[in-house]
């Protein structure tokens, strides 16, 4: 019996294995406003036969946004185009659907990455950037404005208006965005929080904005819904936060009523250097696993359906994110199920190419292939 197989409980939501496809930023939104990529884009997601399907991180206001490309969920359109799309998914799958909501701080205002991703240029509509502190992402970056109080306050209010625009919209998952070097990581990390106030200094006062934030979501999500955060257990950076913080910041995150964590790392600065690997942040997500009596996924370089069944099989985690993986083959699903000896249910549309149906799917794998060639 294949363990990442097996359906796992959120909340009063049942995933029905634990491939869960990972928050993928298209850059394809209009004003926040999905289009009709999105439509298909997530319509692939939806007969990928993951557990449950993430749509990208989405800005909690305008100016939350990473790009003007960037999905939002500030407006009555693009809560509108939001529903369109969900609708659209649950015709064609059974498997939960997620929102990650989050405001990108220092690190909006930027360039499409396929037109270069850098700190936009004054002719192509930049916008002020606010951050814990008034301290740029990187060299020629924009300089953020440090964030007061009633910035701040205007910020929970924001993400907790966001998830109830998710709400209605449909979403069976909201998951807050705290990692990737993004506003409420920039908060909890000393290297871009280095304030001196009630929001600054110490581990506990670093944590206070995004838990306020994380609180205001809790009371605006149904409670029958999933909730979840993506955190940050490395900015791989001398004086940089670590895995102490991360499983400081799930065990208040579980207190809250959080359903599951996402571990991740970096992004917090650029000249951080990751040492990307196979499964590189696994051992992250194990000692929060261990440490915190949450639900915890893994991310990161999980690619290969025997290293994602041992993740979860070893109890290391209880779930996998692939993004790219997805992105690349996205019927690696149903080619793990079949690796296991699991039998998946198609879309009828796509039945006739499963294995026990389509003797070409022998030579179609990669062994298939090997053994053909011999």
């Amino acid at each position: 019996m294949s363990t990442l197989f097996t359906p796992i409980k959120l909340g009063g939501v049942t995933l029905p294995n634990r491939v869960v496809v990972s928050p993928m930023c298209q850059y394809s939104a209009v004003d926040g406003t999905m289009t009709d990529w999105h439509l298909i884009h997530l319509g692939s997601m939806a007969v990928s036969g993951a557990g449950l399907t993430m749509v990208e991180a989405t800005g909690v206001t305008r100016e939350g946004r990473i790009s003007h490309g960037c999905t939002g969920l500030y407006s009555d359109e693009n809560e509108a185009a939001m529903k369109r799309v969900i609708d659209a998914y649950r015709r064609i799958s059974r498997a939960p659907i997620g929102v990650q909501i989050g405001h990108a701080g220092r690190k909006a205002s930027t360039q499409l990455p396929f037109q270069g991703g850098k700190p936009l240029s004054a002719t192509e509509s930049p916008w002020q950037t606010l951050a814990p502190s008034a301290i740029p992402f990187g060299e020629n970056w924009h300089v953020p404005r440090a964030a007061d109080a009633e910035d701040m306050r205007r910020l929970v209010d924001a993400f907790a208006a966001a998830a109830t625009r998710a709400a209605r919209a449909g979403f069976d998952v909201v998951e807050l965005h705290a990692a990737h070097g993004y506003l409420l990581h920039q908060f909890l990390s000393p290297l871009s929080n280095t304030r001196n106030d009630d929001w600054g200094g110490s581990r506990e006062k670093r944590m206070r904005l995004p838990l306020e934030v994380a609180r205001a979501v809790r009371e605006s999500w149904p409670n029958e819904r999933v909730l979840g955060a993506r955190i940050s257990a490395n900015d791989w950076m001398e004086g940089g936060a670590g895995p102490e913080d991360a499983v400081a910041f799930a065990r208040e995150l579980k207190a809250l009523g959080y359903h599951y964590v996402c571990v991740s790392s970096g992004a917090i600065v650029p000249q951080a250097r990751i040492p990307v690997a196979p499964g590189y942040q696994v051992g992250f997500a194990a000692q929060v696993k261990k440490a915190v009596p949450i639900a915890v996924r893994a991310v990161g370089m999980i690619v290969d359906p025997d290293q994602a069944e041992s993740i979860v099989a070893s109890g290391q985690a209880d779930m996998v994110a692939l993004a790219r993986g997805l992105l690349d083959n996205p019927r690696w699903v149903w080619h793990a199920a079949e690796h296991f000896g699991v039998k998946l249910d198609y879309p009828r549309q796509y039945a006739r190419c499963r294995a026990d149906l389509w003797p070409g799917a022998a030579l179609a794998r990669p062994a298939g292939k090997a053994k053909a060639a011999a």
